[in-house]
């Protein structure tokens, strides 16, 4: 039986979506993101967490309003319907679509999370682009005991994706 880091996180029985994001990653995160934010923006901290995000949000973005969810503290993303103007986190992966559908409906001009790199589906990035929402960056990196490549991606209400795709499936 393997004991590896990658096969015990694959194969849990019950799912544990809580993977922190470690500190020097979301510096990253909000450096990547920092253009596309604007004074006086709505920024929500969708999955709270251990706080890094919003905790950093003040020293990145001076002058915006911010608030958070977390549905350990009895605020659920889910729930949320204040206007949001940009939103960044972290979400679970297990329910990525459910937090794509929901970020839509909030119509923020940018939303950019941190995922598993097997969640950026061609039929993901389709949703978004169907919704006005447009890949204008992509960051790979690898955290230490998460399985996989993680990616931060960032959608915008631009006009072209910064990667290009088909759905053809070649023979």
């Amino acid at each position: 039986m393997k004991s590896s880091i990658s096969h015990n996180i694959k194969h849990k029985e019950i799912p544990n979506d809580k993977f922190y994001t470690p500190l020097p990653l979301v510096k990253i995160h909000l450096d990547l993101v920092k253009e596309f934010v604007k004074d006086g923006d709505v920024i929500p901290e969708s999955f709270y967490g251990s706080g890094n995000y919003f905790n950093l949000f003040k020293e990145y973005f001076k002058n915006n309003t911010f608030d958070f969810t977390e549905i350990d503290l009895g605020k659920d993303f889910f729930d949320y319907s204040k206007n949001v103007d940009v939103i960044i986190s972290n979400p679970p992966y297990s329910c990525i679509d459910d937090v794509l559908k929901k970020s839509v409906e909030l119509n923020p001009f940018m939303i950019s999370y941190l995922i598993g790199i097997n969640n950026l589906t061609t039929k993901r990035i389709e949703f978004m682009n169907t919704n006005g929402y447009y890949l204008s960056k992509l960051h790979l990196t690898k955290v230490f005991k998460w399985y996989g490549m993680s990616a931060i991606v960032v959608f915008t209400k631009s006009f072209q994706n910064c990667i290009s795709y088909d759905r053809i499936v070649h023979k």
